[in-house]
């Protein structure tokens, strides 16, 4: 069953979304990225959500919003509520869901990490949890020899072995190669397609393992749009935030969309590790990428030996300043949640039902309007009386950092009861990679925390639960 189309979704999909249906093209004017987000943004500030703007009394908001984008071209934009309602049919006929940015059920990584540029709305078929499961990209060249086909699907195998999700592009050659090594030994994949998701969706091999729960497929395009060299590029960026790690096979030199997202990556982005190959011919492209920083593939044989290529923090990225994750503010589920809830009754579980939605898998918590900056103390405690705030601090002699990694310790020996990897720490936190990386191992050497291999992850040592 796929998820219940939220009004805001349905708002959003109207200004933004060509709504393919059949052989039909889409509207020319479409709000382009910059555009919704500078409407989200005065919708915010206005206090409305999209779906306001089709609501019986939308007249006098649309002109409010005149200053951003036309009146007329919104109300054209709006009216295409017929086409809507048969596009709908055709995805639900073929089980592909939709959710969008205010959904709680967004793929909370792609919110964490990309912030306002994570795309509006998000296509997809099959378990929306394992987009939540991280693991290993891996991306390379269309046109590659059978030797590198080979190797890149033995890696597939390994990460399926390790028991860790392999995420890649679903392009012919290395992309399609990593995805196929991992499902044939029993593993997990999140594709994220640059183009025809609807095809892709109905191939026969492909629905028994969406169906399954094997295989998740996304697209940030209409499910029935075809290629498009630019939609190619900028989807690279959904793959490495979805991801843990990642591995670039081949590359191309100065050229080609395997180059730009890792650039992207080494220089900007710098979610995850990069590695490169370093095995076999080596090229130029793979060269230069070493040149930048990227790390040579430490070649693990086994699971265990997979599991250390997670170990390695990421560069710190560098943030733009941005105002929040909260695009819309009311009373609804994710970007549209007003008040924080206090950090105990968030934290241990990550993933709560709501009852406006209804998604394939349990989803993600809301998200708190204002997000915590990689390495900030967490704003989801409950307030304290500035009166006895300022006692605090004129009779403590702990120094900022120390009442702050206090604070972390206790919140990571409730996260701990059961085992996680750092990187779920990292999303539960909302901090960076090499954050989490940093408090875990500093409370591995006081002994609050071990490391165990099976099942892999952190873990609260027993001894220190009664100290």
């Amino acid at each position: 069953m796929t998820p219940t189309l939220s009004p805001n979704t349905q708002a959003i999909l109207l200004l933004t979304a060509p709504l393919i249906a059949g052989r039909g093209t889409s509207s020319s004017e479409l709000l382009t990225p910059g555009e919704y987000k500078r409407l989200a943004r005065h919708l915010r500030e206005i206090q409305h959500q999209p779906a306001d703007l089709v609501s019986p009394d939308a007249a006098d908001l649309m002109r409010a919003c005149q200053p951003v984008i036309d009146e007329a071209r919104l109300q054209r934009l709006l009216g295409r509520g017929f086409l809507l309602s048969q596009v709908i049919e055709r995805w639900q006929a073929r089980a592909i869901w939709v959710v969008s940015r205010a959904d709680a059920e967004y793929p909370r990584r792609l919110k964490a990490r990309l912030r306002e540029d994570a795309p509006a709305v998000i296509y997809g078929c099959g378990d929306m949890g394992l987009l939540e499961s991280g693991g290993l990209a891996v991306v390379g060249s269309r046109h590659v020899d059978d030797s590198l086909i080979d190797y890149t699907m033995a890696v597939g195998r390994l990460a399926a072995r390790a028991g860790r999700t392999l995420v890649s592009g679903g392009a012919k050659g290395i992309d399609q190669a990593a995805m196929r090594g991992a499902l044939e030994a029993g593993g997990k994949v999140s594709g994220v397609l640059a183009d025809s998701l609807e095809k892709t969706t109905m191939n026969r091999e492909h629905r028994n393992l969406l169906l399954d729960g094997q295989l998740v497929l996304i697209s940030p395009y209409d499910p029935s749009a075809g290629f498009n060299v630019g939609n190619a590029m900028q989807r690279n960026k959904l793959i490495y935030a979805l991801a843990d790690a990642s591995l670039v096979v081949s590359s191309d030199l100065n050229k080609g969309g395997t180059w730009a997202g890792a650039i992207e990556q080494l220089d900007k982005l710098k979610f995850v590790p990069v590695y490169v190959r370093s095995t076999g011919e080596s090229s130029s492209g793979i060269d230069a990428l070493r040149g930048k920083g990227a790390i040579p593939w430490p070649n693990p044989q086994d699971a265990d030996a997979f599991e250390g290529v997670f170990d390695v923090a990421a560069p710190t990225p560098v943030v733009s300043p941005q105002t929040g994750l909260a695009l819309f503010p009311g009373n609804g589920p994710s970007d549209m949640a007003s008040t924080p809830p206090a950090a105990p009754e968030v934290l241990p579980a990550i993933e709560a039902p709501t009852e406006t939605a209804q998604p394939l898998v349990s989803a993600s918590t809301a998200e708190p309007i204002e997000p915590v900056p990689d390495g900030a103390p967490s704003t989801t405690q409950a307030p304290v009386d500035m009166a006895e705030g300022a006692s605090l601090i004129a009779t403590s002699v702990a120094t900022p950092a120390d009442t702050l990694f206090a604070t972390v310790r206790g919140v990571i020996q409730v996260l701990l009861k059961t085992p996680m990897k750092d990187a779920e720490v990292a999303l539960a936190l909302e901090v960076s990679g090499a954050q989490a990386k940093a408090w875990l191992q500093r409370l591995v050497d006081e002994g609050v925390i071990e490391k165990q291999k099976k099942p892999a992850g952190y873990i609260v040592k027993q001894s220190s639960l009664f100290e």
